[in-house]
């Protein structure tokens, strides 16, 4: 069976672990994308020579959850040439036999616009941020306004910008714990998964 679960949505919304818990429930492989860009990022050196050679042992760097590779990554994936390079990776992960969740934040819209399922998971900025300051520590002002500053960066790039595909089901985690998002996320799966 062929199953794309498409979850899009800002920094530190909560759709890497929603993602996550989505793919083992369904038992669908998984793709964080954002650690395609983060690897680029910081790998450094020529981000387009790095995206065509990157291999699947660079996802597994230690170094790939810190804020400088968020910052990296959105710098990386504004660059179009990096997106290409990226994209074939990608569709082929998805449409694979056996079902396959992707996050990241043009997965609906550019990656895979034929995705059975499309989530836009969101959250306030102010969330958003109180979540990563807890991940990544620092002060919490400064984390707040390097996520703003990249949802800026994410939203206005002119080669894929983060937005909800025009089909996508609105996830608000701003209020909700990760159990009731989590609920929210495979009770649309569970609706759209054709009968075994």
């Amino acid at each position: 069976m062929i199953f794309t679960v498409a979850i899009d949505g800002p920094a530190a919304a909560g759709k890497g672990t929603i993602g996550r818990a989505v793919a083992d429930r369904f038992g669908f492989r998984h793709l964080d994308t954002g650690l395609l860009y983060r690897a680029v990022g910081v790998i450094g050196g020529d981000p387009v020579a790095a995206a065509r050679a990157l291999r699947p042992e660079d996802l597994a760097r230690d170094d790939l959850r810190t804020l400088q590779a968020g910052q990296a990554a959105s710098r990386v994936a504004a660059i179009p040439e990096v997106r290409a390079a990226l994209l074939d990776f990608q569709r082929r992960f998805a449409r694979a036999e056996g079902g396959a969740v992707l996050d990241g934040r043009d997965i609906g819209t550019v990656i895979c616009p034929e995705a059975e399922v499309k989530l836009y998971v969101t959250a306030s900025p102010e969330v958003r941020a109180h979540r990563r300051w807890l991940e990544v520590g620092g002060d919490e002002a400064r984390v707040l306004a390097e996520v703003k500053e990249r949802d800026a960066r994410d939203m206005g790039r002119a080669d894929a910008p983060l937005k909800p595909a025009a089909d996508a089901v609105l996830i608000d985690t701003s209020a909700m714990g990760i159990d009731e998002a989590v609920a929210a996320a495979c009770a649309v799966v569970a609706d759209r998964l054709p009968p075994r």
